[in-house]
């Protein structure tokens, strides 16, 4: 992709998208309200824009990747908005995580102010996406998903266009379901083989190529042990995606009750301080030995 593309939001995710984008390069133009989060793109050859208009205006694609629909709203259709500077047909890839019928409606205003909406959630956070491996999934028109796609060929190693504009934030959901409950299942077995005697950095070798294998396994168990708390995501965003996920449960009359459970411990664990920190915090609700009683 050479043609320029605007980055609203940098933030940790934006920002490792940024960074992708730049480095591989793709001309990029950036506004965050914080500055110091564009100027470390700028530092790697973004452009900094004096707001979102002025990025847009640049831009032929436009990236949203913002943690709420009030903000996403805000920075298309505000004042300085996207909407303001965005060349009519401009394409808006809406790469935040938030609710599939607020997804909608932002799809429907865009499109009466002549503007192109995909939304396009990523799974796989920083290190996918330093390594541009991102899995992401995607809602829009099959032409509009297909220069999304184009747009984000160097971060994204899979790209599935689900439906039509809302279903890449429903996919997200499910993929924040199957996460939340994989990493509590993940740290409450982790607690059991050291409360147990075993050593559980052996675990994912021991299981690796059986059914209870995963990707999730193999990574985070080891850190789970480890008490490694580097953050690659936060456990309040996931707090966020399952209340999402329990929305649209009940939008649909669909019972949840691993979800509800699941999303009650990540609450927990927000109220107590940790909703900052890594889902290897988990393993603070459990409260389990540490790895060096076993070493």
């Amino acid at each position: 992709m050479t043609e320029t593309v605007a980055l609203i939001g940098a933030g940790a995710m934006g920002g490792a998208i940024g960074a992708r984008l730049v480095q591989t390069g793709t001309p990029l133009v950036v506004f965050d309200l914080d500055t110091e989060k564009v100027a470390a793109l700028v530092a790697l050859g973004a452009t900094a824009a004096p707001s979102a208009a002025a990025a847009a205006g640049e831009a032929k694609a436009v990236i949203l990747s913002l943690n709420a629909p009030r903000i996403v709203r805000a920075a298309v259709f505000g004042a300085g908005g996207v909407a303001e500077g965005a060349k009519p047909g401009t394409l808006l890839i809406d790469m935040s995580s938030i609710d599939p019928e607020a997804t909608k409606t932002l799809a429907a205003d865009a499109a009466a102010k002549g503007l192109r909406w995909v939304d396009s959630p990523l799974s796989g956070g920083i290190p996918k996406a330093a390594l541009g491996e991102l899995t992401l999934m995607q809602g829009g028109t099959a032409e509009d998903v297909l220069e999304a796609q184009a747009v984000l060929a160097q971060v994204a190693s899979n790209q599935t266009r689900m439906g039509g504009p809302g279903a890449g934030q429903t996919t997200k959901l499910i993929n924040q379901v199957l996460c939340g409950l994989g990493f509590l299942a993940v740290a409450e077995a982790t607690a059991l083989a050291e409360a147990a005697g075993v050593d559980a950095t052996m675990i994912p070798k021991a299981l690796k190529g059986g059914r209870a294998d995963s990707a999730l396994l193999q990574e985070y168990m080891p850190r789970f042990a480890a008490r490694d708390y580097r953050r690659t995501g936060r456990i309040d965003n996931m707090v966020k995606d399952l209340n999402g996920a329990a929305d649209l449960a009940r939008l649909t009359h669909t019972p949840m009750p691993l979800t509800a459970l699941c999303a009650e411990v990540h609450r927990m664990l927000t109220a107590a301080g940790l909703g900052g920190e890594d889902q290897t915090a988990l393993m603070e609700f459990f409260k389990g030995p540490r790895k060096e009683l076993f070493e």
